[in-house]
């Protein structure tokens, strides 16, 4: 029976992960995070082993079940973009510094780690879609917008750089929007917040001129994929995207589905990036993975394409009266 290790399990994908292990594997899961809201239906289950704590201050027992399980998935991160621009030093002290010991015990003990990165740190290279061999291209380093593209830029490069000289069984993914029922929108995230805005009548709020365009991946694809890469040999030393290349969709298209999904009565305005963010953000206008590697490595294809990801949400919303 293997062990798996989540640090941040109570978080969106954190908890979806653990919910599928549990279903669908003999596997064990021993899960850290700072609170067990979403985690409580699993807390009965013999399998699910939690711990309440902070990954900067519980570190014996971060290093202990390093030591005991098979598989390490630190899912901890800022990934805001309010917080990049207002809070950049923190960015850096939780997702590369608070990282450190947990990739350099996972070379210590031996242990394969499957390690989180994001569409992000191909930052404004407009070579569509991203390869993973692809170029990397970061904004000015007084821009604070680029402290989690850039912290994550530097994860990679270490767990790789282990990986080459200490023989570390590392797995680096980028995730590509990932959304899903259970989504919270409060870190800014995208579709829960155009669904909780049309839901309630408020205004469909649209950042920039509405053209961005991105492509959107159902959690359910994502940690299906996550499963299969913990197991997959060829996987280790790779760096491999995890998205959905079968609808690439403008922010602004997006607000029109979502009001007319949800027959709301909300107008859509846009609000600058000066306003939302700070003066000079700068966002990409476009991010679409390239998914040969993942396909080629463990058979992947996305199964919810966008409309059924914004059905899900929806439904989810409505059926919980808000609580996403």
């Amino acid at each position: 029976m293997k062990k798996i290790l989540i640090l941040g399990v109570n978080g969106f994908i954190g908890h979806h992960l653990s919910q599928r292990i549990l279903d669908t594997t003999d596997w064990e899961v021993y899960g850290m995070d700072m609170n067990r809201e979403r985690v409580r239906p699993f807390l009965d289950n013999p399998r699910f082993h939690f711990f309440e704590g902070d990954i900067t201050i519980n570190k014996e027992w971060i290093e202990y079940h390093i030591k005991k399980c098979d598989v390490v998935l630190p899912l901890v991160a800022i990934a805001t973009p309010a917080t990049y621009v207002k809070d950049p030093l923190r960015v850096f002290e939780l997702d590369f510094e608070a990282n450190l010991p947990f990739v350099r015990s996972c070379v210590k003990y031996r242990k394969r780690i499957i390690f989180p990165s994001t569409s992000e740190v191909y930052g404004k290279s407009t070579d569509v879609p991203f390869r993973e061999d692809g170029d990397l291209v970061m904004g000015a380093s007084i821009k604070g917008r680029w402290s989690y593209a850039c912290s994550k830029a530097i994860d990679e490069f270490l767990a790789l750089a282990y990986h080459k000289e200490r023989g570390l069984p590392v797995v680096v993914f980028r995730l590509f929007n990932t959304v899903g029922p259970r989504q919270t929108g409060r870190y800014g995230m995208v579709i829960p917040n155009f669904v909780r805005q049309a839901i309630s009548g408020h205004p469909i709020t649209v950042y920039g001129d509405g053209e961005q365009r991105r492509c959107f991946t159902d959690v359910s694809d994502v940690v299906w994929a996550l499963l299969r890469l913990a197991q997959s040999e060829e996987a280790v030393g790779q760096v491999i995207n995890i998205g959905n290349d079968s609808r690439e969709v403008s922010i602004m298209d997006l607000a029109r589905l979502v009001k007319a999904k949800t027959k709301s009565p909300s107008e859509i305005v846009l609000v600058p990036y000066a306003q939302a963010y700070e003066e000079g953000f700068e966002d990409m206008p476009r991010r679409i993975p390239d998914l040969t590697k993942i396909k080629n490595l463990i058979g992947y294809e996305p199964k919810v394409d966008l409309d059924g990801v914004l059905d899900r949400v929806i439904e989810h919303f409505m059926t919980n009266e808000g609580r996403v």
